[in-house]
């Protein structure tokens, strides 16, 4: 009996609930006035970089980030941080931005998923 209620716990249990390394949000990307500018990390900024700004993944965490108005992805490394009042999810380099197809619009939906090494 057990087996079975926790069975149906899970199954009417939102998905991403039970995994909380995903996420759905809003991402943007780097304007080209911050090309060589330091990152939270540290490092130089580069719009040629598969790099990307959080508000509160660890830096250096790769993340994989899909479009989802059309199913494009791409893998990013956090090297950045996101103000904490920012309405975005993530910010992304226009190299990212471009491999999902969205430097034209400016902002897309995405889903944000956390890689493990």
């Amino acid at each position: 009996m057990f087996r079975i209620c926790l069975i149906s716990m899970l199954l009417s249990f939102p998905l991403e609930r039970l995994n909380a390394q995903t996420s759905k949000g809003t991402a943007s990307y780097y304007a080209k006035k911050f090309n060589g500018r330091k990152t939270a990390s540290g490092e130089l900024f580069s719009n040629d970089s598969l790099t990307a700004a959080h508000k509160t993944l660890p830096m250096g965490a790769r993340v994989r980030v899909t479009n989802l108005s059309n199913g494009k992805q791409t893998v990013v490394r956090i090297n950045d941080r996101l103000p904490k009042v920012s309405k975005r999810s993530i910010d992304l380099s226009q190299r990212a931005a471009k491999e999902i197809e969205f430097l034209n619009k400016g902002l897309t939906k995405v889903k944000i998923e956390v890689l493990q090494d």
